[in-house]
């Protein structure tokens, strides 16, 4: 969320960062500014109405102890009326604090300098690419013909156990799947990163603090009966191990990593996008997430780019980085970075990762603060990537390692899985 005092000092930047993301409602910002200014109106009233309350009631005391009954009496009055009209400021202080936070919360955070314009994907910036592209063999299948024909996930099954979406893991392709996990959390942690094992629903504050509420409500599970979300990353549940919280100094940077399943209703609609592991409703996925002080978080976004960049490499699959552009951007992201592989028997590239900078967006709805060289509470910037997500990773695994004689491994994963060929 952002935080209205820097909105009112700096409107027209708000307003020319808002433009990069081709936010369409930009007047919004003079009429969050304008309730603000009413909200502070109303709020300056019911103190001084409250001061005036408390004097009387005081004057009240000692004029019943002079034996002043009929000037206290009249006192008392006065204060009935000064409690009919604060009792009435505070319900339009109530009301103006309900419409300021639903209005503000309809702003995305603002993209950083160096967010490129642009409406969609087609415009975002590749930055830089790597590995090689494999040469495919003749008989080259796309991986959802690859795990039919290797008995690695049973689609249908999976279907009829939950739906379309969810698939059943078996055989040497849930021992894949469990290595894959294994391997990208012992490579975290050899990097410094705690890792964690966080509850795979949360309630309405914790999605509401990573910015999930209310900008994808739609797109999570929502458990009605008991007010409870199944998180779409592990990111929800993780940064907000330490909301309403002030850390040390001498803590940060707080870095930690997890694995969960990941859960999301929108799968897509049509064609190739959404066949085999491409999108599906249930995910495995290792995040990295990052607390760390203001000055420091653009470094070290750029720190976690070559941290996901270099674990694409020991997998050994061609890559590409990409710079979002605004109109591309998620809703709380000050700058993201997708990385995508190439997944070559589809010949379309597809994406494993984000690594974004949230700066104070995240914070600043959380309260995860820190306190500065002159001892005063400042928000600090959260920062989270993937690393990796599973799905389309192993269909670029499968599909570019395929031969005629079964799928080869990269030998990163072999101690891992006990097996440097599937077949």
């Amino acid at each position: 969320m952002l935080q209205v005092n820097f909105i009112r000092q700096n409107t027209v930047l708000t307003k020319e960062r808002l433009a990069v993301r081709n936010f369409a409602n930009i007047g919004l910002v003079d009429t969050i500014l304008e309730i603000d200014d009413e909200l502070r109106k109303v709020k300056g009233i019911t103190e001084n109405l409250q001061a005036s309350i408390n004097n009387a009631s005081k004057e009240i005391g000692m004029l019943m102890a002079k034996g002043e009954k009929e000037t206290a009496e009249i006192k008392k009055q006065e204060v009935t009326t000064l409690k009919n009209e604060l009792a009435e400021k505070t319900a339009a202080l109530i009301e103006l604090e309900t419409s300021f936070t639903k209005n503000i919360l309809l702003l995305p955070n603002l993209p950083h300098a160096s967010v490129p314009k642009g409406k969609s994907a087609e415009e975002n910036e590749v930055i830089r690419a790597g590995g090689n592209m494999p040469t495919l063999i003749s008989s080259a299948k796309p991986h959802w013909d690859l795990i039919k024909q290797y008995n690695l996930i049973d689609f249908e099954t999976g279907a009829k156990l939950a739906g379309s979406g969810f698939p059943l893991y078996k055989g040497k392709g849930a021992k894949l799947q469990r290595s894959l996990i294994q391997f990208f959390l012992d490579y975290n942690t050899a990097a410094g990163y705690t890792e964690y094992m966080p509850p795979l629903m949360v309630n309405e504050a914790t999605a509401y603090g990573t910015g999930q509420l209310p900008d994808k409500e739609g797109q999570m599970y929502h458990i009605t009966a008991d007010g409870l979300y199944l998180i779409p990353t592990a990111e929800v549940p993780v940064t907000n191990v330490f909301s309403n919280e002030i850390i040390k100094e001498a803590d940060l940077p707080v870095k930690m990593t997890a694995y969960t399943p990941c859960f999301r209703r929108e799968a897509g609609s049509f064609g190739s996008d959404v066949r085999g592991l491409n999108r599906v409703h249930q995910f495995d996925k290792v995040e990295i997430i990052q607390l760390v002080h203001p000055q420091n978080s653009y470094q070290v976004l750029e720190e976690m780019v070559l941290h996901v960049e270099k674990l694409l490499q020991l997998l050994e699959l061609p890559y590409r980085i990409l710079r979002l552009c605004g109109g591309d951007m998620g809703f709380t992201s000050a700058l993201t970075y997708d990385f995508e592989v190439y997944s070559a028997a589809q010949q379309k590239w597809l994406e494993v990762s984000s690594v974004s900078n949230f700066e104070t967006f995240q914070t600043n709805r959380m309260k995860i603060r820190h306190k500065d060289e002159n001892g005063k509470t400042q928000l600090l910037h959260s920062l989270n990537g993937s690393s990796l997500a599973l799905p389309r990773i192993v269909a670029a695994l499968l599909e570019n390692n395929q031969t005629e004689t079964g799928i080869n491994l990269p030998q990163a994963l072999h101690q891992y899985v006990g097996l440097t060929t599937i077949n």
